[in-house]
């Protein structure tokens, strides 16, 4: 083996997609000598066509790439959620008179030293890898990619991986952020919990006519939640929001072969006119199958998993990517932590503390998230009337949205330094 097919590095991180490179940047950041590696060409995952999904910006995860210097490189991509407004009905029946409505206004006070600001953002997907692909690399840190992971092995003293093209990587610690599929996760017997749901994700971005004034629409249809999330104009000024349209499985295959018109249509018959008329944007739609999975752990020998490699939850709260960026941020901490103590970062101690804080925390959001898709996605008049008198009362008491809107921002409960707004 020559030095030139030989890399020696700390952490391996396999998977180089949002939780992936802003894991491996945060590492960096720390000092901890990282190699991560991803088997799609940088130019494939950067494609206007790789992904139409946009994502849900907390604002506990906004801190989390503002202190690691990520979020100037896409924060003109960002748009304020100002106002969340949750509602009830039907396909082309309109909305319940009954609702909740969330102000940005009323939710920091006591949350973040009385300082308004907004809730979180939405950002395009394409915005954020692009971002990341400019402003992730940095000293202590490499990126290889294409690499495809052929072997590794992992023992007492560290983890050697063998890539397809014959180079070796030799680290302390291997980490999975390989998505729901994980192959290492698998590799190591690691087992999950979870199934799929009879629902698709269709997603794409909307046109419409009049401005969305920063309000998020969460619309809930008995097949699930319709959720319409402002987005930044484009560069010619068209008003545009992200559409997560849930849809029961059998349904869906018919919806995605309408033409556009007729799409259009559909949409128009389940939001409503309060946004004028809707359109796709650019004609793009994408469809993704629903589940929830949990690993039963997070960690083994020289081995932690982060983000969907380790849970996977419905889109209904839009909290998928910021678990996975409180992963992040809690792993980082632990390993940084250990390795400012000349602890070796694949030490099992760090690991099971990493696993205490995040997998009590995601279970608990997985399992509201579950228990409020399968709430909303019943039709039954008094299910419907209960749930509808709940949005109301809790509308009417501002302490207990308070505290919800402190949940959606995530800024509820042991936090990491980063979230904090803290130097990692």
């Amino acid at each position: 083996m020559t030095k030139r097919n030989l890399q020696e590095t700390e952490v391996l991180i396999v998977g180089g997609g949002l939780v992936g490179t802003t894991l491996a940047a945060a590492l960096a950041e720390g000092g901890i000598e990282t190699l991560a590696i991803d088997r799609q060409p940088p130019e494939t995952l950067t494609a206007a066509a790789f992904d139409g999904r946009s994502s849900a910006i907390a604002r506990g995860s906004q801190r989390v790439f503002a202190g690691l210097g990520l979020w100037d490189s896409f924060a003109a991509a960002a748009q304020p959620i100002l106002d969340i407004r949750v509602s009830d009905g039907k396909v082309g029946g309109g909305v319940s008179g009954l609702f909740l409505h969330y102000d940005y206004r009323e939710g920091e006070a006591g949350l973040d030293g009385g300082e308004a600001a907004p809730m979180g953002h939405i950002v395009e997907n394409l915005a954020l890898r692009r971002g990341l692909a400019e402003a992730a690399p940095r000293k202590h840190l490499t990126l290889l990619a294409p690499a495809e992971l052929e072997s590794l092995e992992r023992g007492p003293r560290g983890v050697v991986a063998k890539l397809a093209d014959g180079t070796q990587i030799r680290a302390r610690l291997a980490i999975s952020a390989e998505g729901r599929n994980s192959r290492l996760r698998q590799e190591a017997g690691i087992k999950t919990v979870g199934w799929s749901y009879p629902q698709v994700g269709i997603v794409g971005t909307v046109a419409h006519e009049t401005p969305h004034h920063g309000l998020a629409h969460e619309h809930f249809l008995p097949a699930g939640p319709f959720a319409v999330l402002p987005m930044v104009d484009d560069a010619e000024g068209i008003h545009r929001s992200s559409l997560v349209w849930t849809e029961r499985k059998r349904l869906a295959p018919a919806m995605m072969a309408l033409d556009e018109p007729a799409f259009n249509a559909e949409l128009q018959r389940r939001f409503g006119d309060s946004l004028g008329r809707l359109s796709l944007y650019g004609g793009r739609r994408w469809a993704y199958p629903l589940s929830m999975q949990q690993a039963e752990r997070y960690i083994d020998e020289r081995l932690a998993l982060v983000g969907d490699a380790a849970h996977v939850i419905h889109p209904i709260a839009g909290q998928g990517l910021n678990l996975g960026l409180r992963d992040v941020a809690a792993l980082a901490e632990c390993l940084v932590d250990a390795h400012r103590l000349g602890i070796d970062p694949g030490d099992a101690l760090a690991l099971e503390r990493y696993q205490r804080w995040r997998r009590f925390d995601n279970f608990t959001l997985m399992a509201v998230t579950d228990g409020l898709n399968r709430l909303y996605s019943n039709d039954l008049p008094p299910v419907r009337l209960a749930r509808d008198l709940g949005m109301a009362a809790v509308n009417r008491l501002p302490g207990l949205k308070k505290i919800f809107m402190g949940h959606a921002m995530g800024l509820v409960g042991d936090l990491p330094r980063l979230i904090r707004g803290e130097a990692l």
